[in-house]
């Protein structure tokens, strides 16, 4: 918990070397624990990576119009493309013959 506050990151976080648990017990001040780290007893570990390599893909077949057939769809047509819309830009387009 010691080591997580100095690091400044979660005790999730934090590597303790196995072979030396015996020094890092020992250690119980701020001061301690930064010198383990110096030494490399206590490692802050990387974040974890979560990737949105496979949403891109998926979007990008969307946007080429797979995955949204029958099965797919929640909505009424109604709430995935409303009447309304569809009135107001036929009215728009015959208004511009005028």
């Amino acid at each position: 918990r010691l080591a997580a506050s100095v690091l400044g990151c979660g005790k999730r976080k934090i590597w303790l070397d196995p072979n030396e648990t015996n020094e890092i017990a020992l250690a119980n001040s701020r001061r301690n624990i930064a010198r383990l780290q110096r030494d490399g007893l206590i490692i802050k570990k990387p974040s974890v990576v979560h990737s949105r390599a496979r949403v891109q893909l998926r979007n990008e077949a969307k946007r080429k119009g797979r995955h949204t057939g029958i099965g797919k769809r929640r909505g009424t047509a109604n709430a995935r493309l409303p009447f309304k819309v569809l009135w107001m830009r036929r009215q728009r387009v015959l208004r511009r013959m005028l």
